[in-house]
């Protein structure tokens, strides 16, 4: 694990206080969904979905594979896609840098970033594509919203066989405000301290 990446890490447990007792209820059932399926030694496949896929679903696909990590939970696989395929935003690549990963951008206007959280680690690919790509399950998996916009303008996920909403305020709201940094910092903080609660429980 990256020097960095790692004093951001001891911070989140001592968070996991501050998760209101409504979303630690709603984040349990799909640890509940993670620990059947690893139990039964099946693969737990989550895909990550917001309306862009250009940064929450990004985010929660990233810090939920982290915790899967920290935790050595095997069998849990991330993946994220949106309802329509824009880029991941470089304000959200800027906070996971600065939370610690590693992040190595190829450029172009869907950068196939490889963002590392260890030196031996194998980089997660994150680029921005529909939910349903070649590159994500097709089928037996859990679709986990994380927007509400994705939630409801979305009623069917094909293949899904278990579906959640664990929707996040927007950060694209404080875009090109003197509170952009801050904000973004701030839901990267919410969603790992949340993913890492919520792989703890597995």
């Amino acid at each position: 694990m990256h020097s960095k990446l790692k004093e951001y890490i001891q911070k989140l447990e001592p968070g996991f206080g501050s998760i209101p007792d409504t979303r630690k209820k709603t984040l349990m059932k799909l640890s509940a969904y993670i620990k059947t399926k690893t139990e039964n030694d099946q693969v737990a496949k989550l895909n990550f979905i917001c309306t862009h896929n250009s940064r929450r679903s990004h985010l929660a696909q990233i810090w939920t594979s982290v915790a899967a990590h920290h935790f050595g939970i095997e069998n849990i696989e991330t993946y994220s896609g949106g309802t329509e395929a824009t880029a991941f935003n470089p304000r959200a690549v800027a906070a996971i840098e600065r939370a610690g990963f590693k992040v190595d951008n190829p450029g172009g206007d869907n950068p196939e970033y490889r963002v590392t959280f260890g030196e031996d680690a194998e980089p997660l690919i994150c680029f921005s594509k529909k939910f349903d790509d070649d590159v994500n399950p097709d089928t037996s998996f859990a679709a986990v919203m994380t927007c509400s916009d994705a939630d409801e303008n979305c009623p069917f996920v094909p293949g899904t066989e278990f579906r959640i909403s664990v929707t996040y305020r927007d950060p694209k709201e404080s875009d090109g405000t003197h509170k952009e940094k801050e904000i973004y910092d701030e839901r990267c903080l919410q969603i790992a301290t949340e993913m890492f609660y919520m792989i703890s429980e597995v």
